[in-house]
């Protein structure tokens, strides 16, 4: 592996406003606000004097607790330059949930958001020894807040240490089906890669804009688009709590041309009453992420003239790894597409045998976008990556005599009723084609007859 230290690894901002430095970059959608990319680099460049002045170093943990806003970016790309590891926390995740992974991680600053105080306050107790800062522009109780913090630092560029491709950049949880969430450790590799692989494979433009609906503390909300787009100087929106009718909106008067969420976002946006009337001409493309997303869904957005198809990732991979062409998408509608550009893939059976056309088996992946392992989990990460670099996904998949990779379900999923092997996904897209159905999930349950 190459470990060459190049300048430009990790400053994002740094680089994006040599380039294009009037350019927008940001568009707060919460409080109203633009920012082009010289603007966002002096910020990021204040908040990593911030890190820097509360002894954070490279290598170190940079906690967040926080929904999608504004001040989340400038952290993300402030540990970038300095070599810090970001770490977000799952908000959705249970008060002994979030414990453990703090008291894992071990972060040396942690900044949360003040419409979360109370629900942060429960895990506060554990932070006696950490730096710990509220976001925005208000004190919350004792902690300080980022806006008074950083206001009279300097923007100027930072003095940044040795960073090389294989370092790590991200911490970000993923949940299992069994178990606490595990750590998957994203080095600034993975980061560059996955980026590489999405404006090349999916044909991104710099006049792209997009409304971030994907939350930044999964690896959808910092990786799927908005790295994708600061790396080709593209316009991103921070959205904040999602809302049907706000989206649109913001669709219609930003002129978004590419709108990725997961299927439950999409089905809400098609109920929404504004959904007919809403101008879709500048979109073009609704990509659907996260989990399977029902064709009676689909269908909705074709009605309208419009593209919606299916994306695959996960936070261990990519999250970016296959394009389904614009042209294929109603002829094969449950298709993933081919793989990205930057990325092997193979179809195996539980002996690790490479499977044949049509046959379904596990997908695993290999490419320069991988994840470096869970963090200090050295086990549960020898599970999951082979020695020769393939990652298995858990993810049960098929490929048609013309490539195309289809996405069947979980692998542990997949229940078997009467000798035959049963997905749920199979039976939840025929349920979400009934009108009255809005949400549908299928689990298996013990039979005497069926098994």
């Amino acid at each position: 592996m190459d470990l060459k230290d190049w300048s430009w690894i990790g400053d994002w901002t740094g680089r994006r406003a040599l380039l294009t430095p009037k350019r927008e970059a940001i568009v707060d959608n919460i409080q109203n606000k633009r920012y082009t990319f010289e603007e966002m680099d002096k910020r990021a460049n204040q908040v990593a004097r911030l890190l820097l002045d509360s002894g954070v170093q490279k290598g170190d943990r940079v906690g967040i607790y926080s929904k999608n806003r504004f001040d989340f970016l400038d952290i993300l790309f402030a540990c970038g330059k300095i070599g810090a590891i970001l770490t977000p926390f799952n908000i959705r995740l249970t008060t002994p949930e979030t414990e453990y992974l703090v008291k894992k991680t071990n972060p040396s600053i942690v900044f949360y958001d003040p419409n979360l105080g109370i629900q942060f306050g429960k895990i506060r107790p554990l932070l006696e020894k950490q730096h710990v800062v509220v976001m925005g522009n208000k004190m919350f109780d004792t902690d300080p807040d980022i806006h008074s913090l950083v206001t009279r630092n300097s923007s100027s560029a930072v003095e940044r240490p040795a960073i090389t491709m294989d370092d790590p950049f991200l911490i970000v949880f993923t949940g299992g089906t069994t178990g606490l969430p595990k750590g998957a450790v994203l080095s600034h590799r993975l980061v560059f890669w996955n980026s590489v692989n999405t404006i090349v494979s999916w044909g991104l433009r710099p006049d792209d804009i997009q409304p971030l609906l994907f939350p930044l503390f999964h690896t959808g909300g910092i990786n799927v688009l908005l790295i994708p787009f600061y790396h080709l100087g593209a316009l991103s929106i921070i959205m904040g709590d999602f809302d049907p009718e706000e989206t649109l909106r913001v669709v219609e008067s930003e002129r978004c041309t590419i709108v990725i969420g997961v299927p439950t976002v999409f089905n809400m946006i098609s109920q929404s009453s504004n959904f007919k009337k809403t101008n879709f001409e500048h979109v073009r493309l609704f990509i659907s992420g996260g989990a399977p997303c029902p064709v009676a869904i689909m269908e909705k957005y074709w009605e309208r003239g419009k593209i919606l198809k299916m994306g695959y990732g996960l936070t261990e991979v990519g999250p970016n790894n296959f394009y389904l062409p614009d042209d294929a998408v109603k002829e094969r509608p449950t298709s993933v597409g081919f793989p990205a550009f930057h990325c092997d893939m193979k179809i195996v059976d539980d002996d690790n045998v490479t499977l044949s056309d049509e046959e379904v088996g596990e997908l695993m992946l290999r490419g320069p976008h991988t994840f470096s392992g869970y963090w200090e989990e050295p086990e549960e990460s020898a599970k999951v990556i082979e020695s020769d670099g393939w990652v298995h996904t858990g993810d049960l998949v098929k490929r048609d005599s013309d490539g195309f990779y289809y996405i069947v379900g979980r692998k542990k999923d997949m229940f078997i009723s009467g000798g035959e092997n049963v997905f749920p996904s199979e039976i939840e897209d025929v349920l979400y084609k009934h009108p009255a159905i809005l949400e549908a999930a299928v689990i298996g349950v013990p039979h005497e007859k069926w098994g």
